[in-house]
C-alpha cells in the first residue's frame, strides 16, 4: 500500500495512453497539486508533455499540434469549463480523466458539447488526494467541522477523497469508527453509502482478511499537534511549514534569490529520503558528511581541461555535480534556519517542558516549569500560549489547577488576546468532556509498571518521549484488543483475524509525528501494512486555525447546543 506509487501510476498511464507526440497537461487548481507531489516538471517533460495549463485560465492559445490530457476533479465548474473548451477546442484531440466518479448526466453533457469529435476517451482515475509520503495522504482541507458536526461541503469532499483512496489502493474495507465522535460516524456512513452505490467499482479480488478502515477524530488527541518536533520532516513543518512539499524560506535573513522557495520531496532527493525520520542531532552530523562528500567531488578550479577526454568527463559529471550542489545548499540552508529558530526561541528548554506536560503526572513540577518559562523573554507568545494549552489539557480537572493564574501570566507577558482565548478554545475542542479515551493516565497495571520502569531507566531522549495516542490505538488494533464499545464496526460483520491492511483517517487533520509512528509500526510488524490520512497534515499553527474554524471557542461554557449557533457563524 503505497499512495505515492498509486497516484504516480495513474499519471504515467494517462500520458502513455495518449500515445506518442507533443502534449499539454490540462489541470485544475487541486489536480495541479496532486500531480506535483508525485512528478517533477522535468520528469514529465521527458514524457513529451511540454505545456502545463489550468483549465480555468482564460487566455490559452490555440495549439492544434498538441494533444490535450485533461486531469480534473469532477466538479460542476470543471465540467462547465470542459464544455466550453470542447465547443471551441484549442488542441487536436482530448484524453479526459476525472479524479473521481463522474455522473452519467455530466458525461452526456460533454458528449453533446463535443460536436467536432475531438474527445478520444473519458475515464475515471482515482488520484483524488495529496500523496505526501508512501504511507501518508492528505486532502488539504483546513476547518472541516462547524462545532462538532461536518461542514457539508467538506464532508462531501472528504468522502470523495477517502473513497478515491480506497479505489486507488484496490481496497473494499470493513469500517470502524470512534464512537465518541459524531463526525466519525457520519463519515463512516457516507463512505459506506458510496461503496454500496458503486459496488461494481469496489469488486476487488477478495483477500483472506478484509482490509480495515478506521476513522478517528482529532478531538481525541489535541496534545500531539501542540508539541514541538525533533525529527527532520516534522520539524521543518512545525517551524517553517510544508505546503505540497514546498517550503517558503523568503523570511530567512540574507537568503539568496534561488533559495526563497525550496522543494523537499523524498521521491527525488536522496538526502531527504534518508533523513526525514531522523532526529535533529543526527541530521547535523549527516549534513556535515554530505558537505565533505561534496567537497571531494567538487571540480578543481585549476583542473586542466587539456584533452577532449578531460572535457568530456567534466561535462558528463557536471549535471550530477550541479544536482548535488543544489541538494547541499538547500539542506544546509534549511538546517541552518531550523538551528537559528531553535536557539532564538529557546526551543530546547520549551520542548523539554512540553514533553513533561504530555508524558508525566507531576503537577507541581510542571506548573513551576511553565511559570519559569513564561518569565523568560526569549520565549515567544506563541510558545508561551502553547505551554499553557498543554497544561490546561493535562491538568484540566486537577484539584490544584492554576490555569487562571497562568492566563494572567500570559497577559502580563503581553501575549495577544487571540492566543489567550485559544487556551479555553483548545480545551473546549479536545478536553476531557469530549475525549472518548483517557490520554494521560496509564490504563492498567502493566502500563503503570512500564511507565515506572521507563522512569527508572531514564529517557533516551527527553525531547521525543511522547508517543501519539494513535500508537496505542494501532497497537491494540493489530493485537485484536481495540475495544468494540469504543470503536464499533459499521454494520453487523466483524474481523476475526488480525488485520493486515489498515487505513486510518483522522478528521481534523493528522500530524507528521503520527506519520512517523505509522512508519515505525510498518517496519516493526511484518504482515501488517498501515496507511495514515487526514483532512490535512497539521503543525501547531494550522491546528490552532482548525480549532478557531470549528467555532467552539465562542460558545459559553454552559451551552451544549453547538450546531444551531455555530452553523450560522461561519
Amino acid at each position: 500500500m503505497n499512495v505515492v506509487f498509486a497516484v504516480k501510476q495513474y499519471v504515467s498511464k494517462m500520458i502513455e495512453d495518449s500515445g506518442p507526440g507533443m502534449k499539454v497537461l490540462l489541470m485544475d487548481k487541486e489536480t495541479t497539486g496532486i500531480v506535483s507531489m508525485v512528478y517533477t516538471q522535468s520528469e514529465i517533460l521527458q514524457k513529451e508533455v511540454y505545456l502545463f495549463e489550468r483549465i480555468d485560465s482564460p487566455n490559452r492559445e490555440i495549439m492544434k499540434h498538441l494533444k490535450a490530457i485533461c486531469f480534473l476533479r469532477p466538479t460542476k465548474e470543471n465540467v462547465d469549463h470542459l464544455i466550453q473548451e470542447l465547443r471551441r477546442p484549442k488542441y487536436s484531440i482530448y484524453f479526459i480523466y476525472f479524479s473521481n466518479v463522474i455522473s452519467k448526466s455530466d458525461v452526456k453533457s460533454l458528449a453533446e458539447a463535443d460536436e467536432q469529435e475531438v474527445v478520444a476517451e473519458v475515464q475515471e482515475f482515482y488520484g483524488d488526494y495529496i500523496a505526501v509520503n508512501p504511507h501518508l495522504f492528505s486532502l488539504n482541507i483546513l476547518g472541516c467541522c462547524q462545532g462538532r458536526n461536518w461542514d457539508p461541503a467538506q464532508l462531501s469532499r472528504t468522502t470523495q477523497g477517502l473513497t478515491a483512496l480506497l479505489l486507488s489502493l484496490k481496497k473494499c474495507p470493513m469500517i470502524r469508527y470512534q464512537l465518541s465522535s459524531e463526525a466519525a460516524k457520519r463519515l463512516a456512513e457516507c463512505v459506506k453509502q458510496v461503496i454500496t452505490k458503486e459496488y461494481e467499482l469496489f469488486e476487488f479480488r477478495r483477500t483472506e482478511v478484509p482490509p480495515l478502515l478506521l476513522i478517528l477524530d482529532r478531538c481525541d488527541d489535541a496534545i500531539t499537534p501542540l508539541l514541538n518536533q525533533w525529527t527532520y520532516q516534522a520539524m521543518v513543518h512545525e517551524l517553517l511549514g510544508i505546503n505540497n512539499n514546498r517550503i517558503d524560506l523568503s523570511r530567512v535573513p540574507g537568503i539568496s534569490k534561488d533559495l526563497r522557495e525550496v522543494v523537499l520531496s523524498a521521491e527525488n532527493d536522496e538526502f531527504y529520503a534518508n533523513n526525514m525520520y531522523l532526529n535533529f542531532a543526527e541530521i547535523g552530523s549527516n549534513i556535515k558528511n554530505l558537505m565533505e562528500d561534496f567537497q571531494k567531488k567538487k571540480p578543481k578550479e585549476q583542473q586542466k581541461l587539456e584533452s577532449i577526454a578531460d572535457m568530456k568527463a567534466f561535462v558528463e559529471n557536471y549535471p550530477q555535480f550541479k544536482k548535488m550542489s543544489g541538494t547541499v545548499s538547500k539542506h544546509v540552508t534549511v538546517v541552518g534556519e531550523l538551528s537559528r529558530l531553535v536557539s532564538e526561541r529557546n526551543l530546547l528548554e520549551v520542548s523539554e517542558v512540553e514533553q513533561e506536560l504530555a508524558c508525566q503526572n507531576d503537577h507541581s513540577s510542571a506548573l513551576q516549569n511553565v511559570k519559569r518559562l513564561l518569565q523568560n523573554p526569549k520565549v515567544t507568545e506563541f510558545d508561551a500560549a502553547r505551554l499553557v494549552m498543554l497544561y490546561a489539557l493535562h491538568y484540566e480537572r486537577h484539584s490544584s489547577n492554576s490555569l487562571p493564574g497562568l492566563i494572567m501570566d500570559l497577559r502580563n507577558k503581553g501575549v495577544s488576546e487571540k492566543y489567550r482565548k485559544l487556551v479555553s478554545a483548545v480545551v473546549e475542542y479536545g478536553g476531557k468532556r469530549v475525549r472518548g479515551s483517557d490520554l494521560f493516565s496509564p490504563k492498567d497495571a502493566v502500563a503503570i509498571t512500564k511507565q515506572f520502569l521507563k522512569g527508572l531507566k531514564g529517557i533516551e531522549n527527553v525531547y521525543t518521549q511522547h508517543q501519539p495516542f494513535l500508537h496505542e490505538t494501532l497497537d491494540h488494533l493489530i493485537k485484536g484488543k481495540l475495544k468494540e464499545n469504543l470503536y464499533p464496526y459499521l454494520g453487523p460483520s466483524t474481523l476475526r483475524d488480525r488485520p493486515q491492511d489498515i487505513i486510518v483517517f483522522v478528521i481534523g487533520g493528522a500530524t507528521y509525528e503520527e506519520a512517523l509512528t505509522v512508519y515505525n509500526l510498518n517496519r516493526a510488524t511484518p504482515g501488517v501494512r498501515t496507511v495514515l490520512g487526514g483532512t490535512t497534515v497539521h503543525n501547531t499553527e494550522s491546528f490552532l486555525e482548525e480549532v478557531l474554524a470549528s467555532g467552539l471557542h465562542s460558545r459559553s461554557k454552559e451551552s451544549s447546543q453547538v450546531t444551531a449557533r455555530s452553523a450560522s457563524r461561519r
